[in-house]
């Protein structure tokens, strides 16, 4: 706790003493931003500190094969060209993959993107041998992409991908794949520390300056290839504020304009004060990931029933003061891959009942303890929130014991799994997961040749019935049978109770009522190139 109110202060302290700079941003078209990580996101093409990290370094700097369509607060967000124009599997092998490549596009560096380029940057995520292999970006990327087996350049603009089964859901996962420049690397001394400081992608975005866990500057791309996203602001700060108290301050006093993740408590007097208070639904879930190694509680269904009939969905909500959606599953409820799953409930009593026919009593209570974030990407309110389900869990007899990790700390435990010694024997962690698509959603969480390193399978569940399943989604190129298939996967996460479902986020923001043009897509990712400050 004192490490993080020391962070806390240099960070405040780093703003004040910047002041005489940042104050010139009422007159310039600059955006502060307070993020809840800890410290700024890897900056070479694959960035850490979760979601957020992709959010305002990776999608700023750089750009991916398939994008993300960010341009609208109405509906969903779809998958839209990026870097590729166009892509294809082959009818006749669906393993076999055609990405037709945008012509002309340059590097920051002023170097070409081509198909070369593409290839290049999928060895420095799969193949450790390759020069310009980075462990860093490899684990943040290769869990990404796992069923791809090979890459060619056809030519300049035309790239192959074979998988290794038909996998419809490889664009999906090629949107979280950067573009980093292999010219600047080679310029760099062929060093990614080097790489790091200047940085060159194709994205809207340049940066111009960072400083560890104080500051990070972004300039406009004038020469980006879609003008319709050159960015109307002259520049980006980000400042890590992993302590929500520190980021609320940091906005009233005028050091940001905009803060991830308002406490709730904070909100009304916000709006009051003239902040504008910015939300909307997203695919987010806020769970409990379970191990299901042998020996763990949650291997029997009872124990897992049990846990989610004591949780109170609507209090959460209540304590959250409505900013958010109460779980009815694993995925919002209204979602097209919903289906008809049994429903969630709040029954305190059933819950004891079901403890005790898994021979759980008040003289032998089930002990659980969980790894929980600090602070972090679509976390909320990580240990209030967590200490909440404490009191529900305590009222049915079970034990938990919280250990608190920082945010990047157990983003790495969560992708060693469970066995690692980085969990500290945790048997649950508390996780919000990106379900913005069928791998994000289910694949990653549950198939079970995805434990680490390959995956992200983090409590290494492993039924032959969802295996089938999967394959059954994955190997659906007609969107109306996938679209079954996903829901039929749905229902067994529900009806089998594979986590602790809790809530979903809305994703809420606070800002200065001089932020204009802002468009909240109902995505994990935002378009910040609209933005501008107004006098």
């Amino acid at each position: 706790m004192l490490r993080r109110c020391i962070a806390n202060v240099a960070s405040l302290a780093a703003l004040v003493l910047a002041g005489a700079t940042m104050s010139a941003s009422a007159q310039e078209q600059v955006l502060r931003i307070g993020m809840t990580a800890s410290d700024i996101p890897l900056t070479t093409g694959q960035a850490d500190q979760g979601g957020e990290g992709q959010r305002f370094m990776t999608n700023t700097l750089y750009d991916q094969l398939v994008m993300w369509d960010l341009s609208s607060a109405s509906k969903p967000s779809a998958l839209a060209p990026g870097l590729a124009l166009s892509w294809s599997a082959d009818a006749a092998d669906r393993k076999r993959w055609t990405f037709k490549l945008r012509p002309g596009v340059k590097f920051h560096d002023g170097s070409t993107f081509d198909a070369a380029a593409a290839v290049w940057n999928f060895e420095k995520l799969l193949n450790d041998k390759s020069p310009q292999f980075d462990a860093k970006q490899a684990g943040q990327g290769r869990t990404r992409i796992p069923s791809i087996a090979s890459y060619r350049a056809v030519d300049p603009t035309t790239l192959e991908i074979v998988t290794k089964e038909p996998d419809a859901f490889l664009p999906f996962q090629l949107a979280w794949i950067a573009m980093s420049s292999p010219a600047h690397w080679e310029k760099m001394d062929k060093n990614w520390v080097n790489y790091a400081k200047t940085p060159s992608g194709t994205g809207p975005w340049k940066l111009v300056s960072w400083t560890p866990r104080e500051r990070a500057e972004l300039v406009p791309n004038p020469d980006y290839w879609d003008k319709a996203r050159v960015p109307k602001l002259s520049k980006l700060i980000l400042v890590p504020l992993p302590e929500a108290s520190a980021r609320v301050a940091a906005l009233r006093s005028g050091q940001v304009d905009w803060i991830e993740a308002p406490p709730p408590d904070t909100v009304a007097s916000l709006r009051g004060a003239g902040f504008q208070i910015v939300t909307n639904a997203y695919p987010h879930n806020w769970v409990w990931h379970l191990s299901m190694l042998e020996g763990s509680p949650f291997r029997d269904l009872k124990v897992r029933q049990a846990l989610n009939l004591a949780v109170d969905r609507e209090g959460m909500n209540t304590f959250l003061g409505g900013l958010s959606i109460p779980a009815k599953g694993f995925m919002p409820p209204g979602h097209e891959w919903f289906g008809k799953p049994n429903e969630l409930s709040f029954d305190p009593a059933a819950a004891r009942r079901l403890l005790a026919e898994a021979g759980y009593t008040s003289a032998k209570p089930l002990v659980i303890k969980v790894v929980v974030p600090s602070s972090g990407s679509g976390m909320m309110q990580p240990i209030a929130m967590n200490e909440f389900l404490q009191q529900n869990l305590r009222d049915v007899g079970v034990r938990v014991e919280i250990e608190v990790m920082e945010w990047n700390a157990l983003v790495a435990a969560w992708r060693a799994g469970v066995k690692d010694p980085t969990n500290r024997s945790a048997i649950a962690m508390n996780y919000s997961y990106f379900i913005q698509d069928p791998f994000t959603a289910f694949v990653r969480h549950v198939q079970s040749d995805l434990v680490a390193p390959r995956g992200t399978n983090w409590g290494y569940y492993a039924v032959k019935d969802m295996d089938a399943l999967l394959v059954t989604a994955r190997t659906s190129f007609d969107p109306a049978a996938q679209r079954s298939a996903l829901q039929r996967i749905h229902e067994k996460f529900v009806n089998e109770r594979l986590f602790l479902m809790v809530t979903h986020d809305v994703n809420a923001r606070a800002m200065s009522p001089r932020v204009k043009g802002f468009v909240q897509a109902q995505n994990w990712f935002q378009n910040f190139s609209p933005i501008t400050m107004s006098r």
